[in-house]
């Protein structure tokens, strides 16, 4: 009888822990079909793929090798900005300890207060895993305890954590530095270290301009500098000078002078008998003089030297490369040229510049330079010794335009009216298209972009790669073996393009390989990035998820076992099961 009640009891126990547990199985099942189906069973997927075949995932977030190597080559990457990293396999990274109590930490709810209280705050957004951040904390954090007590606050934001805030300031590589001067924001340009951070912040937050007093001194700056501004005022102190002192902390690569003595002043070309505040930019350029006529203060003086600073053309080379990309007039108009026929071109090229001044860059690309003008006339599509015109918006948008005509001063500004009132019809690249396309793996180039990858009856995923980079090649395996799993899916197209050498205004990408996801019936909506882990399972549930029309993979039929191959029955079996799996298209891989 007592073995009976236990019994009992032990079934009683049972029964509760079944029923407790039953909802929470039965939820986690269904969460499961959202995804696949109950009879798919994916392991022949696993088992197709090793470790070796696993790419790691990426992030949209370049880490900057920043200094001299900003264009060591000229490469795609310099135009682009793209860049390969390494993703580690490690365990995850742990930071180094730093004694930065000196360094506000800024984030989304903080971070417009603070740079509005504040007029002089440098600011570096980093990731955590960055080494080049990792490498910058130490000399950071020193820079923002010598500079304690200053005008001036030095901060930090994690872009890691703080998406939303580094999207809003269009941070693309880590570790970028920005310096806020009254809530506006610049680039720091100066080396990574703490004795370049304070030598360049005292400049910033100093007076920002000298006094002129003697001839001597005057004659001294004009031999030895190459951009000069020189305010001639009633008073070396006071209203005037301030709004010349404020405008030039707005610029960094121009000097800021002032005067009172009109022998000074006549040597900068200015009339000693003008009225007065009077200001002159002077450079050693073909336009050597610029007068400023506007309102004396701070805005409109920075204004004036930020149109009038630049060359009318600048001609390319490793040195003026950075000028040209990093300026904030992002769009250009670029000559391509060789050398012994640019005399002919370029006089007129450089008239039309001066009706552009602060509202385009003219550059001067020769393509016959083999070290800087070819690899740019490469990347641009430009064959040929020109003289060829291209428009160009920049990096950000990197839209181009292909001038047809005689290169003729009239033609030259129309070409760059048009340009600005958006009237012009964007080129983009293309490779040839290919003769056959038959692989398991489309190849898409710039001009059957629309037939292959916007056709509305498929689904298709997209890989844009560079043939150089070290992780497209990592993941060419993994793609591949994709691809032919789906072959025999109508619906499905897996395709690639190299996106050195084609483009398209749909197929924008933030590094290589960024690998895009456009839905059937949904191809006038931007297409979805794909972030998931770079194996062909995670690829081919991702597709089931998001593919518009519904497919199932066939599970491919595993050869009989030796023994029963044995009997003319199991052998007549094993070549049915054969014949199937080939018209399948899946028995070769596995």
């Amino acid at each position: 009888m007592a073995s009976f009640r236990f019994f009992i009891a032990i079934s009683l126990v049972s029964l509760i822990l079944i029923s407790t547990f039953t909802p929470s199985i039965s939820k986690t099942a269904k969460n499961d079909d959202v995804e696949l189906d109950d009879d798919e069973d994916l392991r022949f997927l696993e088992e197709t793929e090793g470790k070796k075949d696993a790419a790691p995932s990426h992030s949209n977030y370049k880490e900057e090798d920043g200094g001299d190597d900003e264009y060591p080559d000229l490469d795609d990457e310099d135009f682009g900005n793209y860049r390969d990293f390494d993703d580690s396999d490690s365990d995850p990274y742990k930071e180094p300890e730093v004694d930065d109590k000196d360094v506000v930490v800024l984030k989304e709810g903080n971070f417009s207060d603070f740079i509005e209280k504040n007029k002089f705050v440098m600011v570096e957004f980093y990731a955590p895993w960055c080494g080049h951040c990792q490498a910058l904390a130490p000399d950071y954090a020193a820079a923002a305890t010598e500079l304690k007590g200053e005008e001036v606050v030095l901060a930090k934001v994690d872009a890691t954590e703080e998406n939303e805030l580094a999207q809003e300031y269009d941070v693309q590589g880590f570790p970028t530095v920005y310096f806020f001067v009254d809530g506006k924001h610049k680039p720091y340009p100066g080396a990574r270290n703490k004795e370049a951070i304070v030598t360049w912040i005292k400049k910033k937050i100093g007076p920002g301009i000298s006094n002129i007093t003697t001839i001597d001194e005057a004659e001294r700056i004009l031999t030895s500098e190459s951009k000069v501004a020189l305010g001639y005022l009633n008073s070396l102190v006071g209203p005037e000078s301030e709004e010349i002192a404020a405008a030039s902390r707005l610029q960094d690569d121009v000097s800021f002078y002032q005067t009172v003595n009109p022998d000074v002043a006549k040597l900068f070309h200015l009339d000693p008998q003008v009225k007065r505040p009077a200001l002159v930019l002077v450079k050693k350029e073909a336009e050597k003089i610029s007068y400023f006529d506007g309102q004396f203060v701070k805005t409109a003086i920075s204004e004036f030297v930020f149109s009038n600073k630049l060359p009318l053309i600048t001609i390319f080379t490793r040195e003026s490369a950075p000028s040209i990309f990093e300026s904030d007039i992002k769009k250009q108009i670029l000559m391509f040229a060789a050398s012994n026929i640019s005399e002919k071109y370029l006089p007129s090229f450089q008239e039309a510049a001066k009706s552009f001044k602060g509202k385009l860059i003219f550059v001067y690309v020769q393509v016959d330079n083999e070290d800087f003008g070819r690899p740019v006339a490469d990347y641009f599509g430009v064959s040929g010794d020109g003289p060829k015109l291209l428009a160009y918006t920049g990096n950000d948008d990197a839209r181009k335009f292909v001038f047809d005509g005689e290169v003729t001063l009239d033609k030259i500004k129309a070409f760059g009216e048009d340009f600005l009132e958006d009237r012009l019809k964007p080129f983009y690249k293309s490779d040839p298209i290919p003769e056959t396309n038959d692989g398991d793996v489309k190849v898409v180039v710039g001009n059957n972009f629309d037939e292959i990858v916007l056709d509305e009856s498929k689904d298709v995923l997209l890989e844009i790669y560079a043939p150089w980079c070290g992780h497209c090649q990592a993941l060419e395996p993994t793609y591949n073996k994709l691809a032919k799993h789906l072959r025999g899916i109508d619906s499905l197209v897996i395709a690639k393009m190299d996106g050195t050498t084609n483009e398209h205004p749909r197929a924008k990408s933030d590094g290589f390989p960024t690998i895009l996801f456009f839905p059937a019936g949904n191809k006038s909506f931007d297409p979805i990035t794909v972030d998931t882990d770079r194996t062909v399972v995670a690829f081919y549930k991702f597709l089931k998820k998001h593919a518009s029309i519904p497919f199932k993979l066939q599970k491919p039929v595993s050869a009989p076992k030796a023994e029963a191959a044995s009997t003319p029955e199991a052998k007549g079996e094993e070549s049915k099961e054969s014949d199937k799996s080939s018209n399948g298209g899946l028995k070769d891989e596995l």
